[in-house]
């Protein structure tokens, strides 16, 4: 198992930035490894399942593990088929203003490694306006 921590800040508020994350149906406007997602789910919660929908129509299920809306924190598990990937994401103010987010990436180590540069490019993007 390996884990890769990332970061990103922008000037997007925490408030809007941590609404990105509770409504599955933003993921695609900010995460462009992501075409959509499969959920009858509003927002995310614990036990929250669903797929989302990658590239050439790749689907992987995810279960949402843990919300915590007053650390605006979240944990959420993605079967890749060879192992799953859990996902830790926060939210905070950032140092000058703005949001700063980051990511914890767990998981076999060739998936999580492959994964970290379209979830830095993903974290840019949610912290933009």
């Amino acid at each position: 198992m390996s884990s890769l921590r990332l970061h990103a800040t922008g000037a997007v508020h925490p408030d809007e930035a941590w609404d990105r994350y509770l409504h599955p149906a933003k993921w695609s406007d900010w995460s462009p490894q992501i075409r959509g997602v499969e959920t009858d789910a509003v927002r995310i919660d614990p036990g929250v399942t669903g797929r989302v929908v990658g590239p050439l129509g790749l689907r992987a299920p995810f279960v949402v593990d843990a919300v915590d809306d007053a650390a605006r924190e979240w944990t959420w598990s993605v079967d890749i088929g060879p192992g799953t990937l859990v996902l830790v994401h926060w939210v905070r103010p950032g140092p000058e203003g703005g949001t700063t987010t980051g990511l914890k990436v767990s998981g076999p180590f060739l998936p999580v490694v492959g994964y970290v540069p379209l979830a830095a490019f993903a974290l840019q993007r949610l912290v933009r306006p």
